[in-house]
C-alpha cells in the first residue's frame, strides 16, 4: 500500500470527477436524487429526512450518510457531496492494485489500477447524482484487501462498514461471510460467522423494525422494481436483449476475466438485484445501481488477473484498457451530450434568483431549482409528476427558461390550469422565472 501509482491515480480520479460533477451541477443537469440526498444529509442529525420521501429510513438503511452529515456541518455546500462521491470512487483503485501486487508484478498491478480508473460502470456510478452506492465498491474492495492480507477482524469491520452503505450490502456481505464460514476454518471461519450474523441482523432489524416504523405506506417503495405483471412479461423479449447487452457492457471492458475467478459467485446476488428488475433503470449503464455489484466484480478481476502468467496478463490488461476507452466512445455512461454543456445566462439567472429564496419557504419547483435549493431549504420539493395531483406547497417556482425540465413537461399544463382557476397567483417575476402563491396561504 506504499506504492505511489495507485494513490496518484486515486488523487487524479477524485479531482477529475469532482470537476466533472461540479460542472454538471453548475449547468443544472442533476436530477431528483441529488436533492433527496442533499436534504437527507443536511438533516442527518435531525429528522434524517427529505421533502420527497419523508424519513429516508422508510426507503433505505444507510447510516453511512451520518458521516457525510458531519462533513456537511463543516462545509455546507453541494460541492462537498460531489467531492465525497468522487473520493468514494477513487478509493476503489488502491485495493485493486494491492490485491494484484500481492501475487503479481508491480507493473501488472499498475495496469490493473489503470483499468479501475477507466472502468466505465464505476465512472457512471460516481458521475451520477450523489448516492450512497458510490461508496459500496470501495468498501467491498477494502474488505477483500484486508481479508487477503490476513487481517481478518479488520476485514470483518470493513464488511460492517459496507453493510452501513445500504441494506442490500448487508445481504451481499452476509452471504460472503456465510461462504467463508462454510469453506474456511479457524479465525477466518469465526469472522465469517460474525459477518453473516451481522448481515442477517441488519436485514431483519431494517425490514421488520426500522422501515415499517418510518414508512406510512406498508409497501416498501423499491419493490416497484420487482412488481411484475402480465404487461411486463409480454415485453420480456426486448428486455432480455437489454439485459444481455448490459452484461456485455459490464464484462467486456474487463475481457471477461472476472469469470475466471471463483470469487465471481459473490457477485451473483448483486447481479440478481439489478437483472431481475422489471424496470431498465437498474441495468442501464451509467446508473448508480452498478455500485451494488462493481466491488465484487472488480475483486474477482483482481484475483483472476494476479494468477495469470505475466506475459499473458500484460496483453490482457492492454486489451482491457483499449476496451474501456472503446466503451466510453460508443456507450459513454456519463452521457456528456446530455449532462455537460457550456454555462448559459439562464444558469446564472436561476442561481441568482434562488439565492433570494428564504430557507423556510414551502416551495414546489422543477428539478433544476430543487437540486440547487435542497441543501439549505428543507421545505423545497418537486412539482408532482402526475398531472391529476394537486400542489400542496404555498409557493410554486417555475423557470420557463428550462422548457425541457421533466416536471414542467409533466405538470406544466395542470399548473397553468390551477392558475387560471385562481388557486395560485403570480407574486413575483424575473424574466422567465415566476413565483406563484397559493390562495390558501394568504
Amino acid at each position: 500500500m506504499r506504492a505511489r501509482i495507485p494513490w496518484l491515480l486515486a488523487l487524479l480520479y477524485a479531482a477529475l470527477f469532482t470537476w466533472l460533477g461540479a460542472w454538471r451541477f453548475s449547468v443544472h443537469r442533476n436530477f431528483v436524487d441529488f436533492g433527496i440526498f442533499a436534504q437527507t444529509i443536511a438533516s442527518a442529525f435531525g429528522c434524517f429526512c427529505n421533502a420527497i420521501e419523508g424519513s429516508h429510513w422508510a426507503f433505505h438503511f444507510s447510516p453511512i450518510l451520518y458521516a457525510f452529515g458531519a462533513v456537511i456541518s463543516v462545509w455546507r455546500s453541494p460541492f462537498a457531496l460531489i467531492a465525497l462521491s468522487a473520493i468514494g470512487g477513487a478509493l476503489s483503485i488502491p485495493p485493486v492494485y494491492a490485491l494484484v501486487a500481492r501475487r503479481s508484478t508491480p507493473r501488472i498491478a499498475a495496469l490493473a489500477a489503470t483499468i479501475v480508473f477507466l472502468y466505465p460502470p464505476l465512472a457512471g456510478v460516481i458521475f451520477n447524482d450523489f448516492h450512497e452506492n458510490a461508496f459500496a465498491p470501495a468498501a467491498v474492495l477494502w474488505t477483500f484487501w484486508a481479508f487477503d492480507n490476513g487481517r481478518i477482524w479488520l476485514a470483518a469491520a470493513l464488511a460492517l462498514l459496507a453493510m452501513c452503505v445500504k441494506e442490500d450490502q448487508a445481504i451481499f456481505m452476509g452471504l460472503a461471510g456465510l461462504a467463508v464460514f462454510l469453506v474456511d476454518r479457524g479465525e477466518r471461519r469465526r469472522a465469517g460467522a460474525v459477518v453473516a450474523v451481522c448481515g442477517l441482523a441488519i436485514v431483519a432489524i431494517f425490514f421488520f423494525v426500522i422501515q415499517p416504523h418510518a414508512q406510512s405506506n406498508p409497501a416498501w417503495a423499491p419493490t416497484r422494481f420487482y412488481a411484475w405483471d402480465a404487461n411486463d412479461f409480454t415485453r420480456l423479449g426486448p428486455g432480455l436483449l437489454a439485459r444481455l447487452g448490459f452484461v456485455v457492457l459490464v464484462f467486456a471492458p474487463l475481457l471477461f476475466i472476472p469469470l475466471r475467478s471463483r470469487l465471481i459467485v459473490l457477485a451473483a446476488a448483486p447481479f440478481a438485484e439489478v437483472l431481475l428488475s422489471r424496470m431498465s433503470t437498474t441495468y442501464t449503464n451509467g446508473s448508480h445501481y452498478a455500485g451494488a455489484w462493481a466491488g465484487y466484480v472488480m475483486a474477482a478481476f483482481a484475483y483472476a488477473l494476479r494468477d495469470m502468467p505475466e506475459r499473458r496478463a500484460k496483453v490482457a490488461t492492454a486489451i482491457c484498457i483499449g476496451l474501456c476507452v472503446l466503451e466510453f466512445a460508443v456507450a459513454n455512461p456519463l452521457h456528456p451530450g446530455l449532462n455537460l454543456r457550456r454555462a448559459q445566462p439562464r444558469d446564472s439567472a436561476l442561481d441568482a434568483y434562488l439565492a433570494r429564496v428564504p430557507s423556510s419557504m414551502d416551495v414546489a419547483t422543477q428539478e433544476e431549482a430543487y437540486t440547487h435549493l435542497a441543501i439549505d431549504h428543507p421545505r423545497a420539493h418537486l412539482l408532482p409528476e402526475d398531472s391529476s395531483a394537486t400542489v400542496d406547497a404555498c409557493y410554486v417556482l417555475i423557470d420557463a427558461a428550462f422548457p425541457n425540465s421533466p416536471r414542467i413537461q409533466e405538470y406544466g399544463s395542470a399548473f397553468r390550469a390551477q392558475v387560471a382557476q385562481g388557486r395560485f397567483a403570480l407574486v413575483d417575476r424575473d424574466g422567465p422565472i415566476a413565483l406563484y402563491r397559493s390562495a390558501r396561504c394568504r
